[in-house]
């Protein structure tokens, strides 16, 4: 199944997309949000379809779409989880997981404009295939146990300001990836048995060039394991997002310019949709 939240910032309506009709969930949730998830809503909303109790959302193609889980309580992140990238960012591919976090408010719609923060000279992008968690999960048994506390999976743009998160850091990347709207989701959360997670294609360009294109087959540490041991240090929580890493292809790798106001950036994982933002100044 593919979820979505469409209209104003704020005031999005939760709809499950059933072909080319948009299906109205409002009867059943107020929201696509963690407590949606651990009462079993995924299940709520198949059963419902089913039945044929969904009615369709009127005016559903000129809404605005919004990232399609509600503010999450935590944004997880999986750094240089790609050899490839790894190496652009001047650093072997490393022997323990590197784990770092966004703040939740910086999760936006997949279209929103992506504003350069002030003084900013380095922000860069980064397509990553998100994880939303769907029930608890805290010190796993093992790998395997891990996919069934994911409720779905959905496009990320883990936006960095390099600068911030490499020479002003002190060591920790938060700073360089917690500016307002480095977040973009979306635009859909898929359910599980959509998609192959474990081997799927994600692409980037800026201004209509390639920039990234690789697989999920070529993570580090697999979708998985990631969460088992995130589920080591910490209790993920139902609407948790997990990024988990990107590949090769960024600006910091040297080879390409820096987004600035005007560029368009376009993200794409097969399955899970495309984002399209456009930067602005701020």
């Amino acid at each position: 199944m593919r979820l979505a939240r469409l209209g104003p910032v704020g005031q999005e309506v939760p709809v499950l997309l059933d072909g080319e009709r948009v299906l109205d969930l409002r009867g059943l949730t107020a929201d696509i949000d963690g407590a949606f998830l651990a009462a079993d809503g995924v299940a709520r909303v198949r059963a419902a379809l089913e039945a044929g109790d969904l009615p369709e959302l009127p005016d559903a193609a000129g809404r605005r779409v919004g990232a399609p889980i509600a503010r999450p309580s935590a944004v997880y992140c999986i750094g240089q989880n790609y050899a490839a990238h790894a190496a652009e960012s001047g650093a072997e591919p490393p022997e323990n997981m590197v784990m770092f976090m966004k703040s939740p408010n910086t999760v936006v719609g997949p279209d929103d404009d992506v504003v350069i923060p002030p003084g900013s000279t380095r922000t860069d992008w980064e397509v990553e295939l998100a994880l939303v968690i769907g029930t608890r999960a805290a010190r796993l048994a093992s790998p395997e146990a891990a996919r069934a506390h994911v409720a779905g999976f959905a496009v990320a743009n883990d936006l960095s300001e390099r600068e911030w998160q490499l020479a002003l850091s002190g060591g920790q990347w938060s700073k360089g990836k917690s500016a307002p709207g480095f977040c973009p989701l979306g635009p859909w959360l898929v359910t599980p048995e959509e998609i192959d997670a474990d081997d799927v294609r994600l692409r980037s360009s800026v201004n209509g060039e390639p920039r990234q294109d690789s697989r999920t087959s070529d993570l580090i540490f697999s979708l998985d394991h990631i969460v088992w041991e995130l589920s080591q240090y910490l209790t993920l929580e139902p609407g948790d997002l997990v990024l988990t890493g990107t590949p090769e292809g960024v600006a910091l790798s040297g080879r390409f310019p820096y987004l600035a106001a005007g560029d368009v950036v376009e993200l794409t994982i097969d399955g899970l949709g495309t984002q399209r933002q456009r930067c602005v100044a701020a």
